[in-house]
């Protein structure tokens, strides 16, 4: 086979979260939303799935002692802290600077033509960026479990 088990765990790990997001929107708000397939953001975090995938293969191979599963675990810990500090934080600032281009983008078309009835809209940055702590956890969960099933799975 060209692809190992690991590598393999970590792209079961991303499309499988991808996948997972689309009826757990639907569930929590009875809304169909396909797009969530291709989006960042949400539950749960592909990004943490992905990586723990590739570290619970690599622990079952390589041993929990070996140096390449100390690897993935600091790597992961960078992702999943990145995932719930920084792009989350992108994120809350994506959302107030769309509220203050909306807010400017009336303002100058009012000063421009007083009588206008609606605001010219302007294309928003992207405020899903990151995840609520539940989310990176919902992707540690859903990325053991694939790591392990992929482990018993693939054959070697």
């Amino acid at each position: 086979m060209f692809l190992s088990c690991p590598i393999l765990a970590a792209l079961l790990g991303m499309l499988i979260a991808q996948f997972i997001k689309i009826p757990i929107h639907f569930f929590s708000t009875r809304e169909l939303k396909w797009n969530l397939m291709f989006s960042t953001g949400g539950m749960p975090s592909s990004h943490t799935s992905t990586i723990i995938s590739l570290t619970t293969a690599i622990g079952l191979i390589s041993g929990f002692t070996s140096n390449e599963f100390a690897i993935c675990v600091v790597v992961s810990a960078i992702v999943m802290h990145d995932a719930t500090g920084v792009r989350r934080h992108a994120g809350y600032h994506a959302e107030i600077l769309n509220t203050l281009l909306v807010d400017f983008n009336t303002l100058i078309e009012v000063l421009k033509n007083p009588n206008i009835k609606k605001p010219v809209s302007r294309e928003k940055l992207k405020e899903l960026l990151g995840h609520q702590p539940i989310e990176v956890f919902g992707g540690a969960i859903t990325g053991i479990i694939i790591g392990v099933v992929t482990y018993y799975l693939y054959p070697f």
